[in-house]
Order: C-alpha cells, then structure tokens, then sequence
C-alpha cells in the first residue's frame, strides 16, 4: 500500500483495496489493472507517464496490467476540464497516433507482462440498441451533477448529447475489462465513478480507483502541456531532456521524483530531506542531476544519458562569474527586499518577475539558488547574485 500510495491525491475505496490485494496474495490471482489513454496526439509527454509509471509499480508487484487505448472514446473526445465542446479526431487520426503510444508506453512497461488492449474492441460491435440501452443506465441529472458540464449548463454553453456519452463509454470499458483496479487523473473522477456504478449494476465487483496528480509543467504552475510550452516530451533529443529537468525548482524536482522517478521510498525521503535542508539529505543539484540521468536512460540508455550529463556541465557547469559586472551599494537601516533589490539593478524589470523568478529557481546569490520570494537582506551583506544564464551584480548593503 505504501508503494500504491505514493504521489496518489486520492483512493477510492481504500479499505476495499487493501482487501483486493489481501485475496490477490492468498488466491495467488493478480488483480487487472486498468489505465485508459486517448490517442489525441502522437507523443507523450512526461506529464502523461505519471499514470504509466504507476501502472508499472503494479506491474512490479506482480498485477496484470492493462493498457487501454481509447481508439473508440478517441473519436468522442473527453470533456474532462472543457468549457467547450472538443473536437472529435478522425479514425485516421487516432489509429496513427495509437500506433505511437504503443511504441513508447514500453520504455517503461515490460512488454511481456502488458496487455495492450484498443476499446473499439467491445464498442464497435455494439448495436444502437446497445448503446441507447447504456445510456439508460444514467440520468441526465446525475450527468449534470459534473463539475464541468454544470459549469456550461449554468452559463448556457452548449453542451452535445454525445459528450454525455463519453463518461459512460469509458465507464463500460472497465466493465467489458472487468477491471479491479482503474488509474486516473484528479480531472477524471467522475468518469472513474461511472465505471464502479456502470459494474454494481452488471453485477461485477466494483473497480477501486486510484486518482494521481496532475503533473506541473516547467513552470511549476500550470499542468504540463504542449500548448503551454512548459513540457518535457519523451521523444525529445537526451539534451533537451536533460537541460529541462535541471532547469525546474528544487520543489517541483521533489514532485517529479514523487510521480515519474523509480527510485525507492528512502531515496525519496532522502530527496524530500535535502530540499528541506535536513540532516542525512541529498543535495539538491546532485539530486536533479540523478533524477536528469534517470529519466534520460528510460527514454534513450545510460550511455546517452551520460554524454546529455557531461555536455550539461560543459555548457552550464563550469561558468565563471564575469569580471565587467555592475556594482550596486545600497544604504540602509533595516533589511531590503530581494526582489526591491533585483528592481534597483535593474535585473528584473517588476517585483512580479522577482517572484516568478525566485520560485522558479532563476536566482542564485553567490551561486546558491535562492527560492523564498520573502527573502530579505540585512545591512552589512555584500554578494554576488546572478538572475537566470546572464545576469549578473555585485552588491553591498551598508548601514545608514
């Protein structure tokens, strides 16, 4: 459970869980693990690999795991976080783009134990009796209890018949998988809902669900996405992949080890521990360099990931402090704002950017990244601080 637990925001229900792993290990029966991905674009990002890097924690204590590709709810589109209506892909579209995802989920599950299984399976040969007899199985009041589309409902956006049809679909995939276990983000619980009422109803014992995170994108704000430029794709160059990770938070480095690092629980704890600055943890710079090497070799080999460490530290490791910077001396007689300080040399051009910055981890003072966007100095500091690749100043606070 400890294992199961790690990263999940929620699980439902956590007592019939512990139950199910409880037979699972008497009967010698692994439980099925589902997980379900619709091919709207060909490749991965590292947000998605949260839900797969679970799957393999399941893998990896003997479950059979699932990989659903949602070929079928694909040409529906999910209306999961939506304030409007998502395009439907063609057929074309989501064949070509599951072609790709089956080709990159194994660089972190093991082929031999995965079953890849396409939901078109079971929903291609339902017959409109079929389905209008699954509609049934929900009322239009319970779908509109969905945060999202009560949100559209109250502000009169429309909502199609068909998008009532997506939960429903994907609740009656973990019927035909008969799935004990179903994985998803914080942004599907309604859906994951629907498949434990869709399988009391046929009389299956209903799925627990596990609800993961979603992963924070470069910027550590906004949910990765290629939209927002702030992803880390797992087809990118071993370099790309290698520089993105050193360049996110020591705290958002925590939560990547967390959701997508294979590391053990210790390992994790001595992480947590170092960023916190405690006693016994990792430092970490050594800690996000580990994490870059990690990651890398998934996706490519140790031996690239090597090659992306030394060209990293060539690049950015071995940088001097430039001997032309600016000198700024400041007087006064009580502790100055960091980000007033970085406005006065005119580092940053807003307070705003300051913080922005400084969460970001864009700000070092004699080369130690400085992360408190409260931070204040006292009259009698000198330093030298650098914001981001390029910026440099020399400073003094004097006592007035």
């Amino acid at each position: 459970m400890a294992i199961i637990e790690r990263g999940a925001v929620e699980i439902l229900v956590k007592e019939e869980l512990k139950s199910k792993l409880e037979q699972a290990a008497e009967s010698g029966k692994p439980l099925i693990i589902k997980a379900g991905f619709d091919p709207t674009a060909p490749d991965l990002h590292l947000g998605h690999t949260v839900l797969i890097q679970k799957l393999k924690q399941f893998q990896d204590l003997g479950h059979e795991v699932h990989f659903l590709i949602g070929d079928f709810t694909g040409m529906i589109g999910d209306p999961s976080g939506k304030n409007e209506t998502r395009k439907a892909l063609t057929r074309e579209e989501v064949i070509r783009n599951a072609q790709t995802y089956k080709e990159q989920v194994f660089k972190i599950l093991d082929p031999e134990k995965t079953k890849i299984v396409f939901n078109s399976e079971w929903m291609g040969k339902m017959s409109a009796t079929d389905l209008i007899q699954l509609a049934s199985s929900y009322t239009v009041a319970r779908m509109l209890e969905r945060d999202d589309f009560h949100k559209r409902y109250t502000t009169q956006q429309p909502i199609a018949v068909h998008e009532f049809l997506y939960p429903l679909v994907q609740g009656y995939d973990s019927v035909a998988m008969q799935a004990d276990v179903e994985l998803g983000g914080t942004d599907q619980k309604f859906n994951l809902l629907v498949g434990r009422e869709l399988q009391k109803q046929r009389g299956q014992r209903p799925q627990s669900v596990v609800m993961m995170p979603l992963l924070e994108g470069l910027d550590g704000v906004n949910k990765m996405s290629k939209s927002l430029n702030n992803y880390i794709g797992i087809t990118e160059a071993p370099k790309e992949i290698f520089g993105k990770i050193m360049s996110i938070s020591d705290e958002l480095m925590v939560r990547y080890y967390e959701l997508v690092s294979d590391v053990d629980l210790n390992t994790l704890q001595q992480v947590k521990d170092g960023v916190a600055g405690k006693e016994g943890g990792s430092h970490p710079m050594e800690s996000k360099k580990a994490l870059a090497r990690e990651i890398v070799a998934r996706f490519y080999d140790q031996e690239k990931a090597a090659e992306a460490e030394a060209g990293f530290l060539h690049q950015f490791g071995q940088k001097e402090i430039p001997t032309d910077i600016p000198e700024f001396q400041f007087q006064s007689s009580e502790p100055i704002w960091i980000c007033k300080l970085l406005c006065d040399a005119g580092l940053i051009k807003s307070n705003g950017e300051g913080r922005r910055l400084l969460k970001q981890g864009a700000v070092k003072i004699e080369g130690e990244k400085i992360i408190d966007p409260e931070l204040e100095l006292a009259p009698g500091a000198s330093f030298v601080v650098q914001v981001g690749k390029h910026r440099f100043a020399r400073m003094e606070i004097t006592l007035s």
